[in-house]
C-alpha cells in the first residue's frame, strides 16, 4: 500500500514528531534511517497507518545542522548587549502525513517508541480576524478611487499582489502558494495595505510604502516551515510578521459556533513554531506575532500544562520566567473615540476579543482600520479596487506594529547605525509609547501594552 502523500491544503491538522537527539534519525525518501539505532519499529508503525514521514523543514538533517552551526558562529562573533536566543536543532523535527482521522492514534503509537521525544497533533492555523465585512462586488467602483488617507488614523495565507494600491515594492510570494479562499485573500491583502500600500494620490498609504514586502504562505506548508522559509530569505534587521493563531487548550471542542475563535492563542505555544521563531530571531530577524483573538488570559495556569505528546523539555513560552522565543507579541486595542463615526470605547483600551497577559508586548489598532481588500469601503467588479475601513482583530494590530518597527529600522540604517534585534525591539516597545488605558470591564492590568509612538521610538532606538 502506498504511503500517504503530503497534502496541498493548509487547513489540515499536523502531526509533528521530534526524535531524540542521540538517535540521529532522519527521514529519507525510502523511510526512516539512522546509523545509531534500529528504526524498523518506527517504520513498521508508519507502514501500518499508511503514513509517511518527512523533514518538517524540507532539508536534510546535515544541511539543517550546517545552518544551525553557521548562525551560532556568526552570533557569537557579534557583540550584542541583549541575551542571545538559543539556536534550535531543527533537524529533529519531522511531519508525519496520514489520514487526518488517524493522526491522534498514530501519535500515541509513535510516542510509545523510546527513540521518539515528542509526537503531537497541531490544529490548523487561521487568520486572527475578529469579524469580516464585505459587501456585494456588484456595486460599481468609481472611475477613480478616492484618497482614503484621512481614514487612516494609525499612520498571512493569501494575498492579491495585483491590487491597484499594491503595485510598488511588492516581492510576491517567496514560499508556499497563495490560498484560493476569498477570506484568506482579503485578509492578506489588507495586511499588505497597512504596511506597504503605495504612496500615491488615491486609496491608502502604508506605514512604510518604500519597504519591499514579500509573503511566505502556510496554506500549502506547515506554519513552522513557512516561518523558516521566510527567515532564510531575509537579512538581519528585516522583519517577519506572523498573521496566525490556533485553538489552544481552552478552546471549546466542538466550537460553540462556526468561525468561533474562543481560546485561540499565539502560535509560539507549539514547540515546532517556537523553534522556527527562535531560528529566525537568532538570525537577527525581528519577529512580530499576533497574540490571538481568543478572549484569553495568557497568564492562566492552563498554559503551563503541555499538550499530550509535547517534548518533556517544553516550558510555557507565555511565562516570562521561561525561555523566550524572542518574538514581539501584539494585542489589539481600541482606536480613538469617534473614528469613522462608530468608535465609542476608550482609546488604547483592550478590545474584548484580544488575548492579554504579561507575554503581550505591545498593542495596535484592533478595530476600524482602513486598508486594501474586502470591499466594505469600496467594492467593484474587480477585487483590485476593493478597500475596507473595518479591518480588525490582532490581524490589524500586528501589521501596524510591524510598520512602526520597519520605520525604526529604516531610520537606523539611514543613519549608519546597527539595526535592532528582536529582543532589543521588544524592550524598546515596552519602554515607550502611548500607555494602555482602562475600560470599565477591561482594566489596563489586563496587559496588551503600549501603542507604538514613532516620535518616541526613533529617538530611543
Amino acid at each position: 500500500m502506498a504511503a500517504q502523500s503530503p497534502p496541498s491544503r493548509g487547513d489540515a491538522s499536523e502531526l509533528i514528531v521530534v526524535f531524540k537527539a542521540e538517535t540521529a534519525i532522519s527521514a529519507e525518501r525510502h523511510g526512516i534511517m539512522s546509523r545509531s539505532v534500529n528504526t524498523s519499529p518506527i517504520q513498521s508503525v508508519l507502514d501500518k497507518y499508511n503514513a509517511s514521514c518527512r523533514s518538517l523543514f524540507g532539508l536534510s538533517s546535515e544541511r539543517l545542522q550546517r545552518q544551525q552551526a553557521g548562525i551560532v558562529s556568526i552570533a557569537t562573533a557579534e557583540p550584542v548587549d541583549q541575551p542571545r536566543i538559543e539556536v534550535p536543532d531543527l533537524s529533529r523535527f519531522h511531519r508525519v502525513y496520514a489520514p487526518e482521522e488517524r493522526l491522534e492514534q498514530l501519535a500515541k503509537k509513535l510516542l510509545a517508541n523510546d527513540h521518539v521525544e515528542a509526537a503531537y497533533v497541531k490544529p490548523p492555523v487561521t487568520a486572527p480576524l475578529a469579524f469580516t465585512a464585505r459587501i456585494s462586488s456588484a456595486v460599481p467602483a468609481p472611475a477613480l478611487t478616492p484618497n482614503f488617507i484621512d481614514r487612516q488614523g494609525y499612520l498571512d495565507n493569501g494575498w492579491r499582489f495585483t491590487h491597484e494600491d499594491l503595485l510598488a515594492n511588492q516581492g510576491g510570494i517567496t514560499a508556499g502558494t497563495s490560498s484560493s479562499k476569498q477570506d484568506d485573500i482579503d485578509h492578506g491583502t489588507a495586511v499588505l495595505g497597512v504596511i506597504s500600500g503605495d504612496d500615491n494620490n488615491f486609496g491608502v498609504t502604508g506605514i512604510t510604502p518604500d519597504a519591499v514586502i514579500s509573503a511566505s504562505s502556510w496554506s500549502s506548508v506547515s506554519s513552522a516551515a513557512a516561518i523558516k522559509a521566510a527567515a532564510d530569505k531575509l537579512r538581519p534587521g528585516d522583519v517577519i510578521l506572523l498573521e496566525g493563531h490556533r485553538p489552544g487548550p481552552n478552546s471549546p471542542n466542538p466550537p460553540p459556533f462556526v468561525g468561533s475563535q474562543l481560546g485561540f492563542i499565539a502560535i509560539e505555544w507549539w514547540p515546532d513554531d517556537f523553534a522556527a521563531v527562535q531560528y529566525a530571531v537568532a538570525k537577527g530577524i525581528v519577529v512580530v506575532a499576533a497574540a490571538g483573538n481568543g478572549f484569553e488570559d495568557l497568564d492562566s495556569s492552563i498554559y503551563n500544562t503541555p499538550m499530550p505528546g509535547f517534548p518533556t523539555s517544553w516550558r510555557n513560552p507565555f511565562n516570562p520566567r521561561n525561555t523566550s522565543s524572542g518574538a514581539i507579541i501584539v494585542g489589539a486595542g481600541q482606536c480613538p473615540p469617534g473614528t469613522h463615526g462608530r468608535a465609542t470605547l476608550p482609546d488604547r483600551s483592550r478590545c474584548d476579543f484580544s488575548n492579554w497577559g504579561s507575554r503581550v508586548d505591545v498593542q495596535g489598532w484592533g478595530v476600524e482600520v482602513t486598508t486594501t481588500g474586502y470591499g466594505y469601503l469600496q467594492s467593484g467588479l474587480s477585487q483590485d479596487v476593493w478597500y475596507t475601513d473595518t479591518f480588525n482583530g490582532t490581524s490589524s494590530a500586528s501589521p501596524i506594529v510591524t510598520g512602526a518597527l520597519i520605520s525604526v529600522q529604516g531610520v537606523l540604517k539611514a543613519r549608519g547605525r546597527r539595526v535592532l534585534t528582536s529582543p532589543e525591539a521588544r524592550t524598546l516597545l515596552r519602554s515607550c509609547g502611548s500607555a494602555q488605558q482602562d475600560e470599565p470591564s477591561r482594566p489596563a492590568r489586563q496587559r496588551i501594552g503600549n501603542r507604538p509612538d514613532l516620535r518616541a521610538l526613533i529617538p530611543a532606538a
